[in-house]
């Protein structure tokens, strides 16, 4: 490995400059389940392909491509966000996603939901319950990783939730109906958003955020992993699945019939079910 790794610059993907770090992408590829040695083996063939101003993209796939070549599950897990990001461009299947999430905390959920509030009347992505309390849901789906959710969205869903948080009995008599407001996203949240949420009791949920719970750690902990990571199938192939109200890798496992529905070819459903299986049998922490 020569000195030059460790000495240039690469362009973000909001066009900044930012040093090289070795230990961030080493740390990414131990997070997908990626060993020493094939980290190690990661860097050494993607070194040739470095250069200075490299954009972050770039490393990005020149790295998943070798991953592919040395394990398709830990390339799936490396490209968890870029998957997720795929889930659009319409918001049912994030939002399923992130009911599904919600599943393996206990909640019971309800997707797309009308509720008619004070005011108006609001549809709710997601309405979920545990422990006798209901909490309102919106999902903020992103397809572009820098692309942040700013203060103005908290201050919406907030006023939003306002608006529906209590439900008319009588004259005199209202009954609590939600008892709190989140959002969940799959980028990240800018400072003034965390601030004002915190401040008014509602709960975030960004790629990273919180510290612990965030969407990442939930789908690597419980092996959550949506089918769009898959390396197997085509772009038009996870469309099609995803048209068919599937989302997550589990939902196809010993499913054949669903994978040929999609127009997979027969000699090719094995090997889809194979890295599904795969994927989704390796916990990662």
């Amino acid at each position: 490995m020569t000195d030059f790794i460790n000495k240039f610059d690469v362009t973000k993907s909001t066009g900044e400059k930012a040093p090289f770090s070795i230990d961030k992408l080493s740390t990414s590829l131990l997070r997908a389940g990626a060993d020493t040695k094939m980290v190690k083996e990661v860097i050494r063939q993607l070194e040739d392909s470095l250069y200075e101003g490299i954009p972050t993209k770039k490393i990005y796939r020149r790295a998943f491509s070798i991953l592919k070549k040395l394990s398709k599950p830990t390339a799936a897990r490396y490209s968890l966000k870029q998957g997720i990001m795929q889930l659009g461009p319409s918001g049912f299947p994030f939002e399923k996603f992130v009911s599904e999430i919600l599943k393996t905390q206990g909640y019971s959920t309800r997707i797309g939901v009308f509720i008619d509030g004070k005011c108006v009347r609001h549809e709710i992505d997601v309405v979920a319950v545990k422990d006798g309390q209901t909490h309102m849901i919106e999902c903020k789906f992103h397809n572009m990783s820098n692309t942040k959710s700013d203060v103005k969205i908290p201050l919406y869903i907030y006023s939003r939730f306002k608006d529906v948080e209590k439900e008319w009995l009588s004259e005199d008599e209202f009954a609590i109906r939600f008892h709190q407001s989140w959002v969940v996203t799959n980028t990240r949240f800018t400072d003034d958003a965390i601030r004002y949420s915190s401040c008014m009791n509602m709960h975030l949920i960004g790629w990273d955020y919180p510290s612990k719970g965030s969407l990442r750690d939930f789908v690597n902990t419980f092996e959550l992993y949506p089918l769009t990571c898959l390396t197997t199938i085509t772009h038009a192939e996870k469309q099609l699945l995803l048209d068919q109200k599937l989302v997550l890798c589990k939902e196809l496992l010993h499913n054949g019939q669903v994978l040929l529905r999609a127009g997979i070819k027969p000699h090719r459903v094995d090997s889809v079910l194979k890295e599904a299986h795969d994927l989704c049998s390796k916990r990662i922490v």
